[in-house]
């Protein structure tokens, strides 16, 4: 018998509130029948939500009344210090009392990572929680962090980062001994800053799968399982991609409306390029990890559609199933066990 998993949602958070988070819930509570989900936020605007979708609150939805919203521009040290009944926070907290086992939200990251690590605190041998998402790649997709919490990285940082994205890939994926690499300025061992080459010397001596370093093609190319970076290399990367992405998608579609010819032949493939679309369709891969931290938080993209926020709601499930935290905490006691003996 699988084991009831309850998730606490931001319904207020990101650009679109309750209009996404509500229909997203309930297409969720369709798909697992071992889910509860608790909606935080205000009242009346979640039971109008509701209403309009013909739902109301039962034993496996239910609203928690938060009175107040983080803005998406908001400071991160005024939300934390003036938003105590927001609904960002209030899910959190939910978490660190038992109610629930994972929180999401799409609203302001930066306060989003201020108030989970707050008020969850992070795991021992754990200076700093990173940003972890899925990239798709050649072939499938690559476990990518951090990717914007931590513009200033040590190298021990990095070996922190590559621990919690190899226990998450093995937890995730079932991959046994996942990939490691490290996202560097070229792959041999002269090229990178003092940070990189002096995290590459840990994760040789360490007893994760290291496959040294990867350049920014290699990402794509999925020359790894895991690819670490800091969170500002990784925040530009992140948001290249994207943007490469829309370029190719709109030259596709200029090209095809060109003339008569060409919406011919754009009908004729049609098929191939939904299916290409698919399989590049950032929505599929929306839901980032805050790796690090006692409970588990996702952040969800703040201009995501119900199903993109349904697969966020899918991956927390996942995470805990499979208690993601306490594995990444065995993992980093038994290596800081290890380096103590040698």
């Amino acid at each position: 018998m699988t084991e009831t998993v309850t998730i606490s949602l931001d319904a207020m958070g990101g650009d679109h509130g309750p209009d996404v988070v509500v229909p997203a819930a309930l297409g969720a509570l369709k798909r697992n029948p071992d889910l509860r989900l608790i909606l935080v936020g205000q009242e009346e605007p979640l039971r109008e939500a509701l209403a309009r979708h013909g739902a109301q609150q039962q034993e496996r939805l239910r609203v928690h009344p938060a009175t107040q919203v983080v803005g998406m521009d908001e400071a991160p040290s005024h939300a934390l210090r003036t938003k105590k009944d927001s609904s960002m926070r209030s899910s959190i907290q939910l978490v660190k009392e038992g109610e629930a086992d994972a929180s999401i939200s799409a609203g302001n990251t930066g306060a989003l990572m201020a108030t989970a690590r707050y008020v969850l605190k992070t795991l021992p041998g754990i200076d700093r929680p990173a940003i972890m998402s899925t990239i798709p790649t050649l072939g499938g997709y690559v476990h990518m962090l951090d990717l914007g919490a931590n513009v200033d990285c040590t190298a021990e940082h990095l070996f922190q980062f590559a621990v919690m994205g190899s226990v998450c890939a093995e937890a995730i994926d079932g991959v046994s001994h996942p990939r490691v690499g490290l996202l560097n300025v070229g792959e041999e061992e002269i090229k990178g800053n003092d940070q990189v080459k002096r995290a590459c010397q840990m994760l040789t001596d360490s007893p994760l799968n290291y496959v040294g370093y990867v350049e920014g093609d290699g990402v794509f190319k999925g020359m790894a399982d895991v690819v670490v970076c800091d969170g500002f290399v990784g925040n530009v990367a992140l948001k290249s991609s994207e943007g490469v992405a829309g370029l190719i998608s709109h030259y596709m579609r200029a090209e095809f409306q060109r003339n008569w010819f060409t919406r011919l032949a754009g009908l004729v493939a049609l098929p191939v390029l939904r299916s290409l679309r698919r399989r590049i369709d950032p929505r599929q891969y929306n839901g980032a990890s805050l790796l690090g931290l006692r409970g588990i938080v996702l952040k969800s993209h703040g201009g995501a559609d119900a199903f993109a926020f349904g697969r966020a709601i899918e991956t927390a499930v996942l995470e805990v199933r499979k208690g993601v935290p306490s594995m990444i905490d065995q993992r980093l006691e038994s290596l800081l066990a290890a380096k103590e003996t040698q």
